[in-house]
């Protein structure tokens, strides 16, 4: 825009290329949730604040594909993890690795981070194998690979609701990362240090927290 620089990656920008959003009752809401859960407001909820309900619409159907492909906390950790590390999302390879870390220990989930699924069951090494091919060349997936699916234990309706699932995740990765959000400064004291050194792609952790 006229009159304004242009803001270049790892330059301290926190929430995102965006101007702040107006504080609306809709926007404090999340706001609020964000404190009650991680003490903090989210840089991504900062920028996801020009527009809650689509946040929240996009978070109501990821919660109802969660529900029926029944994937647990541990399982939404491997798919997530191994698609935003595919696709090159550190935000959500810091949250979600710590999040798998908790689940499964660090070690395992800095190896799902880096493409090594050997801490993990063989159910699990199938979503995690899965996930990174939706994200990285869905065009190049055959029926071969839905085939080892099915081998592994799932049927096809858990096996749309995992790609639904991986979609849907990358979708809100891609608007976080085009729009500049960066990983929250807390990340630095709160994500285990082999899931922070496993992330060595994608936008940098912010400096310091939003203002």
């Amino acid at each position: 825009m006229r009159g304004r620089v242009r803001r270049r990656r790892g330059d301290g920008v926190t929430m995102g290329f965006l101007e702040p959003a107006d504080l609306t009752t809709e926007a404090r809401r999340l706001y609020d949730e964000d404190v009650a859960d991680v003490g903090y407001v989210m840089n991504l909820t900062r920028l996801w604040a020009h527009d809650p309900a689509t946040m929240s619409g996009l978070f109501d159907l990821l919660g109802r594909v969660m529900r029926m492909g029944g994937f647990d906390l541990r399982r939404r950790g491997v798919l997530v993890a191994a698609c935003a590390s595919a696709s090159g999302d550190s935000y959500c390879s810091l949250a979600w690795g710590s999040r798998l870390a908790g689940a499964a220990g660090a070690r395992t989930a800095a190896g799902v981070l880096q493409g090594d699924d050997g801490g993990l069951e063989p159910g699990e090494r199938a979503m995690a194998d899965w996930a990174r091919k939706v994200a990285r060349d869905p065009n190049g997936i055959g029926p071969e690979d839905v085939a080892a699916l099915r081998e592994a234990g799932f049927d096809d309706a858990r096996i749309f609701a995992m790609t639904v699932f991986v979609a849907l995740r990358l979708a809100f990765s891609t608007v976080n990362d085009a729009l500049g959000a960066r990983p929250d400064a807390a990340f630095r004291v709160t994500v285990p240090s082999a899931v922070l050194n496993a992330v060595t792609y994608g936008r940098p952790i912010a400096d310091q927290p939003a203002s």
